[in-house]
């Protein structure tokens, strides 16, 4: 290999590079620019109300403390035992 060359094709990178890196200074060119759809932006505050709401129906605990005090809460055994085989089955899988 000649050294000669070599030291032609690195002047040649070379230039090269520093042609692109003037092009894109002075352009638009790799700017980075986010805009977010009406449907993205829905998304977020539909999300943000979810993660906001509490986990708990107070209400329907309210009712269900007050039947369970008062000893009007009846369970039907057959229910309950139908539930808790569901659950069961669901844990083998």
């Amino acid at each position: 290999m000649r050294i000669e060359t070599y030291n032609q094709v690195a002047q040649l990178y070379q230039g090269s590079k520093l042609g692109k890196a003037q092009r894109l200074s002075g352009s638009a060119i790799g700017r980075d620019k986010v805009t977010i759809s009406q449907t993205g932006f829905d998304y977020q505050i539909a999300k943000r109300a979810v993660a906001e709401a509490s986990d708990i129906r107070e209400d329907k605990v309210a009712q269900l403390k007050t039947r369970v005090e008062s000893g009007n809460y009846q369970v039907d055994s057959g229910d309950f035992a139908g539930k808790l085989l569901e659950k069961y089955r669901a844990l083998q899988k």
